[in-house]
């Protein structure tokens, strides 16, 4: 199993950064369906999350970004990092398709409920 190689540390920053990348990717979902100022639980929570790291991002954000893209322009950086910064610093070339540690858990958890559904 591919996280059973992959150091301690590098799988608890890998989890962090794609639990903020997936709250990214959340956020302009909600925006979808619900306005900025919904008193929508998940929506606050999700709004309160994320406007640090918006704000931290704001200097490189392009201007001309409509605001349900934004968090999704941040979420990619973090996609970036996982993708490139995270295999060179663990020394790989490419990890392949759903080896982040936290979307192969996940996939194999799915797996896992559809396997014991469909017996």
């Amino acid at each position: 199993m591919l996280i059973d190689q992959i150091p301690l540390w590098a799988v608890i920053l890998d989890y962090l950064l794609g639990m903020i990348m997936w709250t990214l990717i959340g956020r302009s979902g909600m925006r979808l369906f619900l306005p900025e100022d919904s008193k929508f639980f998940f929506s606050r929570f999700f709004i309160r999350v994320t406007d640090p790291l918006l704000r931290l991002f704001r200097p490189i954000t392009p201007g001309f970004l409509i605001p349900i893209m934004v968090p999704l322009y941040v979420a990619w950086f973090f996609f970036m990092i996982r993708f490139y910064l995270m295999p060179w610093l663990l020394g790989y070339s490419v990890m392949g398709m759903l080896s982040f540690p936290l979307e192969g858990e996940i996939a194999r958890g799915i797996y896992y409920l559809f396997s014991q559904f469909l017996n």
